[in-house]
């Protein structure tokens, strides 16, 4: 079996990738353990074609498009073109990729086309109270009907889907996972007290100001609380930074509280979880987050938001904390009372690991997606 995945954010060297391209790293190591045929096939971030083995990936960056206008299409085109060179070489049989992905493909191929849901225009436009973009929805509407097959990476992302596009197309749920011996329990003599850690996009929708906010609040009970941010700044449609406009909410009180340290290689980010006592993640809306997943698989109480998939992801007081994302006296009041109640935050820790093990399994999980791509075949 030969599969292409479809990323234009797999992990390059000295590039902090996305959370798509970490999940697509991993599912192909993994593949390729099982004389599975992996490529993957993107848009290079430079007008340069680019080719790369990783540990039995073969990874495709395609130049970016030029086009003043378009940019799109022949972007699409240039990754059609890539995959038909890499069926001459070896017969295609899946093409996966998200859920704009097939837009402007042909509607028969010689290979299945699987649209895996990490969460589309549609699902987190009309999720945030967003209007959807005309061009996008097209787009997307577009994608759906190109495509053969669907996976969810939650159950509450396929459902919303069908909802959203008004189409009624069957999905098989397989949650996402993580390696388990690169997120291992974190090394307890290494935690550093009163540490919170957020990892993931600075941006809105990630509730990293309601977490900001919700400071002063812990600090009145536990005046030592640090914050570490960890992520990639967001950008505003007229250029400028998110994390500026964060800075605006960090009054004088709470500066020395909270350090914003940016991007970090995905390699490095074991090193924070470890440190950290708590995982805070209040992020708006989530379509099944890797974050979360791999804060809990080091052991460490993750306090996360109660929308979307949350109690997938989360058994609430089991295995973290469900919170209001919206509500920075929530957040705090949440954390506040996990950092004080020590064998509750222990408890919580154990169980977490726990968890990850049983139900995102690593070679249940393999396993069920090698049996889908068999069955789309």
């Amino acid at each position: 079996m030969h599969i292409v995945f479809i990323t234009h954010e797999y992990p390059k060297k000295g590039i902090n990738g996305g959370g798509i391209g970490s999940v697509v790293q991993f599912l192909g190591r993994e593949f390729v353990k099982k004389n599975i045929s992996i490529s993957v096939v993107g848009i290079n971030n430079s007008y340069k074609n680019e080719e790369e083995n990783d540990n039995g990936i073969s990874v495709y960056r395609v130049s970016k498009s030029k086009w003043k206008f378009g940019k799109f299409y022949q972007n699409t085109q240039n990754i059609l073109n890539k995959i038909e060179e890499i069926n001459k070489i070896e017969k295609v049989n899946i093409v996966e990729g998200s859920e704009l992905s097939f837009a402007f493909f042909p509607n028969n191929t010689s290979y299945k086309k699987v649209i895996r849901l990490h969460g589309g225009h549609h699902f987190f436009a009309l999720e945030l109270r967003k209007k959807t973009a005309l061009w996008r929805s097209f787009q997307e509407r577009r994608s759906f009907k190109n495509a053969d097959s669907f996976i969810a990476v939650s159950n509450y992302v396929g459902i919303k889907t069908q909802k959203y596009l008004k189409n009624n197309f069957s999905f098989k749920t397989i949650y996402n996972s993580v390696d388990t011996d690169k997120f291992k329990p974190a090394n307890k003599l290494l935690i550093k007290k009163n540490t919170l850690l957020f990892v993931g996009t600075v941006c809105e929708k990630k509730g990293v100001r309601q977490l900001v906010q919700s400071i002063k609040f812990i600090k009145e009970r536990i005046p030592d609380i640090q914050l570490n941010i960890v992520g990639r700044d967001w950008f505003f449609p007229n250029g400028n930074s998110y994390v500026d406009y964060l800075k605006t909410f960090i009054t004088k009180d709470i500066e020395d509280n909270i350090n914003i340290i940016g991007a970090v290689q995905h390699i490095e980010i074991p090193k924070y979880i470890e440190k950290a006592e708590i995982c805070v993640y209040p992020s708006h809306m989530e379509a099944m987050p890797i974050a979360w997943l791999e804060g809990l698989s080091m052991g460490k109480a993750v306090v996360a938001s109660n929308i979307g998939p949350g109690r997938e992801a989360i058994v609430n007081n089991i295995t973290g904390v469900l919170i209001d994302p919206h509500s920075p006296k929530d957040i705090a009041n949440k954390i506040v009372n996990l950092l004080l109640d020590k064998e509750k935050l222990n408890y919580i820790s154990l169980n977490a690991r726990e968890d990850i093990v049983h139900r995102f399994n690593v070679e249940h999980i393999v396993n069920e997606n090698i049996k889908f791509y068999k069955s789309v075949i």
